[in-house]
């Protein structure tokens, strides 16, 4: 579903990615990690299709996301790092507007709304203007615009933030969910107890560069090895002067 080859972006002299190959096949829920600053974001947007490589290509669902972009964000759902809105409509129009824009008929946009309005416990809201909501709210109604159009890939940058507990826990069963029916869930944080808790396997990245893509279990075994846990093997692995993987 996601095949990243030799990715590399650059701003001036600084690589915020560098080379990175990377293979996410269809139905994983795939965690991708890393400290503040490691080029989690920028790999996204290259994902995307929001930032042109400096080399290296990106195939989203067998489409080049440089040639065949727009056949490519079809198969998308999004939720960038701020949950961006349009200010001036209600969560309701916002929510009709997207799925027209993914061709959705008016019944199953409908339906879908419902749905999330009912999952995310936000009926009491959805027809007030987005500029409005609290952060929390935009996240829900962000997340909704991702969801609904039933996407073969989730993108998705920091879900969490801004959500109540209750909130948080749906979203991580609609994750499992959208993964056991096949969609591919990329979850890019740099929150370890969430990976931990719902992710197949692990990328980690730190400076640009992708240190290790390992299963749980690997990973585990690892930290078992030094008398650690998970929280710790992450801490060396991204620790200022690590350059390569030892999973």
């Amino acid at each position: 579903m996601i095949q990243l080859t030799n990715l590399t972006k650059k701003f001036g002299n600084k690589a915020a990615v560098n080379d990175l190959s990377m293979t996410i096949p269809k139905g994983e829920l795939f965690g991708f990690l890393g400290p503040n600053g490691a080029g989690k974001t920028t790999t996204i947007k290259l994902i995307m299709g929001m930032l042109q490589p400096t080399s290296g290509s990106v195939e989203i669902a067998g489409y080049n996301m440089q040639q065949d972009a727009i056949k490519a964000r079809r198969h998308i759902g999004y939720v960038p790092d701020s949950p961006y809105v349009y200010e001036k409509l209600t969560g309701r129009e916002y929510l009709k507007f997207v799925g027209e824009i993914f061709g959705m008929k008016s019944n199953d946009i409908g339906k879908a709304i419902d749905k999330y309005a009912i999952d995310f416990n936000m009926k009491s809201y959805l027809d007030y203007k987005t500029g409005e909501y609290s952060h929390g709210m935009r996240q829900k109604i962000v997340l909704t615009s991702a969801f609904m159009h039933n996407p073969e890939l989730l993108v998705i940058d920091e879900p969490m933030v801004g959500l109540d507990p209750s909130s948080a826990r749906v979203v991580k069963d609609l994750f499992m969910e959208f993964a056991r029916k096949g969609s591919t869930v990329f979850i890019s944080t740099h929150t370890l107890p969430l990976a931990e808790e719902i992710c197949r396997r692990i990328g980690i990245i730190n400076h640009g560069r992708l240190i290790t893509v390992a299963s749980q279990d690997e990973l585990r075994n690892t930290a078992a090895e030094t008398g650690g846990n998970l929280e710790n093997l992450f801490l060396e692995l991204t620790r200022e002067n690590a350059t390569t993987s030892r999973v």
